[in-house]
């Protein structure tokens, strides 16, 4: 008489269905201890509890099958747990993402924070240290990190102060193809000596609509969107590099409520004689909530 358990039975002691022990038994996961010949049913032990329940763990933090295999076949504790690690980064991760996604749709949904005020702005030509290269939109995240490093180092060498806020200059194209021009910069007073990839650059005169982002950049599409719905009702646009200057950011603070992020879009004066963020202008030009826009750099 077999003394093994029946996969019914171990289903009812694990929790786990019937077809998931099938399937984790075609994949190697879950082996039977013991399969009849002849009837091909499978048979469990009570030993294989335990592994049987963390796969199952395991599973409902969305780990893939071929991941708990790794791990599961890993013999060294600590690579174990460093496996575990990683996988629990990602979680927590993606926890983080759907969080602020679900706290943007509630914004865009049930629209109830105060205006947007757009300021229409002449920004002066600023002399700067810099970094461009043509970049993929998945990887500018990492290239600015790298980028702000080496200007921090930079003019950590020569001495230098900053004269202003870091920002960046992010072409259409990086949004429209995926791939495109970007340039983040440190105002300078002096020019900085030249290394590596660091260049002084004078950043040219620009007519800008400018509107501010408060808070973490999760959502900054948002701001994006307001900003972009009013310059194309106003038909104001013109083209040339989105404007980003990290007022406050992570380089700052870590309290992301403290973060703001002016962004500035290109535009041409309506009218003659219009004065640069004049207090009539920021008055007239409010917008709410809505629209939708590419999310730039979202840096800071």
């Amino acid at each position: 008489m077999r003394t093994g358990l029946t996969i019914g039975d171990f289903s009812r002691i694990t929790h786990l269905s019937v077809k998931m022990l099938r399937r984790y038994h075609e994949a190697g996961l879950l082996e039977p201890a013991e399969v009849d010949p002849s009837s091909g049913y499978r048979y469990y032990t009570t030993a294989q509890v335990p592994t049987a329940q963390v796969i199952h763990r395991f599973r409902e933090l969305g780990m893939p099958v071929r991941e708990i295999g790794r791990i599961l076949s890993t013999p060294d504790p600590e690579a174990r747990a460093l496996l575990v690690a990683e996988h629990l980064r990602r979680v927590e991760h993606q926890l983080e993402s759907t969080r602020s996604a679900v706290a943007t749709l509630r914004r865009l949904l049930v629209p109830t924070g105060p205006p947007v005020e757009v300021d229409l702005r002449t920004r002066p030509p600023t002399r700067a240290v810099a970094i461009g290269a043509t970049v993929v939109r998945d990887q500018v995240l990492a290239w600015y990190d790298e980028a702000m490093t080496e200007l921090d180092a930079t003019l950590a060498a020569a001495g230098l102060e900053p004269s202003g806020p870091h920002g960046g200059l992010y072409d259409d194209t990086l949004f429209t193809d995926g791939r495109g021009h970007a340039l983040v910069y440190i105002p300078v007073h002096v020019p900085a000596p030249a290394g590596g990839r660091v260049r002084t650059v004078t950043l040219p005169a620009a007519e800008l609509a400018v509107t501010v982002h408060r808070g973490p950049h999760d959502d900054i599409d948002v701001t994006y969107g307001v900003l972009g719905t009013y310059i194309a009702e106003q038909a104001i646009t013109v083209s040339g590099p989105v404007h980003e200057i990290y007022v406050v950011g992570p380089r700052d603070t870590p309290d992301t409520s403290a973060w703001r992020t002016e962004i500035g879009w290109p535009v041409f004066r309506t009218w003659a004689g219009q004065p640069s963020a004049s207090g009539a202008a920021r008055e007239a030009d409010r917008v709410g909530p809505g629209g939708g826009w590419p999310r730039p750099g979202a840096h800071g």
